[in-house]
């Protein structure tokens, strides 16, 4: 069994501080989550200060325990500085497709408010309130106006991004790790095992849809989506310039 490396273990703190310190500050989903950039709520820290946030029990749980079982094998291969340059590049490579895929949603729904004369500063004005008004359904079909206005109030939190991109780098350096899920009780090897998973969340986030539920429950999946493909670049990048040779102090 591979022991926790002492990156990984300052993460994990990290993280399980952030997550007590949003029980006990009930505003710190405004400060830290990460918004819609266009929203009142935006703070230029946020791409950062989101990995850190969770939003239940099973959220920070499952991120957690993956960052542990495949970061402190990813950190003992680089060493600690590559390890967390990885690391933070894939979180923040989530935050910025998440949000460009917010952009795209909430953009074509706004064109077609302002098509049909909807003044802009009353919907901007009212989204901020954290609502949409019902008069919008004139112009959108209702899950239309769910998605744009989800795309505008609601915070995105968690490593998970993050997390998918150390998946990504297992399955480079370790493509024939059985690895397995709960609910699928015959281990697939890590080659096959990430793609599938990627597979399901580009499914799901075109759909707007969740493994563990119909319709929309919040998952960010364009937030995986973007923390893998980070990863894949950098891992292909890496290889290519043959990185392993060079590498970083601890």
């Amino acid at each position: 069994m591979i022991r926790m490396t002492d990156m990984v273990k300052h993460l994990l703190i990290i993280n399980i501080i952030f997550f007590i310190g949003s029980y006990i500050l009930p505003n710190s989903i405004d400060l830290l989550a990460l918004h819609y950039f266009e929203s009142d709520k935006f703070q230029f820290w946020q791409p950062i200060t989101h990995m850190f946030m969770h939003g239940g029990p099973m959220h920070i749980f499952f991120n957690m325990f993956a960052l542990v079982s495949f970061g402190s094998a990813l950190e003992q291969m680089w060493g600690s500085n590559k390890f967390l340059f990885f690391y933070f590049s894939c979180g923040i490579g989530a935050a910025l497709l998440h949000t460009g895929a917010n952009y795209y949603q909430f953009h074509n729904g706004l064109n077609v408010l302002l098509e049909n004369g909807v003044d802009k500063e009353v919907i901007f004005e009212i989204l901020n309130q954290g609502k949409y008004s019902t008069n919008w359904t004139e112009y959108l079909s209702q899950s239309s106006l769910d998605g744009m206005a989800s795309s505008f109030i609601a915070p995105a939190v968690g490593a998970s991004g993050a997390i998918y991109g150390l998946l990504v780098a297992f399955a480079f350096m370790f493509p024939n790790a059985e690895l397995a899920l709960m609910f699928i009780p015959v281990p697939i090897k890590a080659k096959y095992f990430v793609p599938g998973l990627l597979t399901i969340d580009l499914y799901l986030g075109l759909q707007g849809s969740s493994l563990f539920g119909s319709g929309g429950t919040g998952v960010a999946h364009f937030a995986h989506l973007g923390g893998a493909l980070v990863g894949f670049i950098m891992m292909w990048y890496w290889k290519k310039n043959q990185f392993n040779k060079n590498r970083w102090d601890r």
